[in-house]
């Protein structure tokens, strides 16, 4: 691994380590009573350190949100021949949450991030802005697949994701089986999407 290699592997792991930081903290005390002054303390880095590798503080939780938005981008751009785009989204969100990835994956033990995320007007804000970033380069990438209305279909496609996960959020909140919900939460992604397919065939 050359110099350049090394270099971005560890600043990819302190970023990691400052999110993993910050998510325990958030998990035990909620978004809004950790500062990030706090966060800097406890991963023993300095606060403009933080800053250097997350924008703003809501994005210490999100940190994955890089990954999702390159996994949906790459669903479309490398979809199977004769695939819709749509289609292949529907397929990586099965995939992902048949890996068991918490971008798209209904778990029990998932029920304090969504708790801290549900406390939160700047996280719920932050998600809001962060999928339609994602809704955005969905909509850029299918520009290039021969979708009749780009900006539309990527439009319904996360709207559709969206009810279906905050509906499984919803249950697991209320007590629901979370086995049940996760099992359900897959079937209803699929079903879903399809609707969204179909409408554009």
């Amino acid at each position: 691994m050359n110099h350049q290699g090394r270099r971005e592997r560890k600043k990819a792991e302190l970023r990691t380590r400052i999110s993993e930081v910050a998510t325990t903290l958030f998990l035990e005390r909620g978004f809004d009573a950790v500062s990030v002054s706090e966060v800097a303390e406890a991963a023993d880095v300095a606060r403009p350190t933080v800053f250097a590798h997350f924008a703003r503080k809501e994005d210490l939780l999100f940190d994955r949100y890089p990954e999702a938005e390159a996994l949906v981008v790459a669903a479309v751009n490398d979809r199977p021949g004769g695939a819709s785009a749509v289609k292949a989204l529907s397929d990586l969100l099965v995939a992902l949450a048949d890996e068991g990835n918490p971008l798209s994956t209904i778990r029990g033990t998932f029920r304090r991030f969504w708790e801290v995320v549900a406390e939160s007007r700047a996280l719920q804000s932050r998600a809001r802005e962060l999928l339609q970033q994602i809704e955005q380069a969905i909509a850029g990438a299918m520009a290039h697949t021969g979708v009749p209305d780009p900006q539309l279909t990527a439009a319904l496609t996360v709207a559709a994701y969206r009810v279906v996960h905050l509906e499984s959020v919803r249950r697991i909140f209320a007590g629901d089986d979370p086995d049940v919900v996760a099992a359900e939460h897959r079937e209803r992604i699929i079903s879903a999407l399809a609707v969204v397919d179909q409408a554009f065939k």
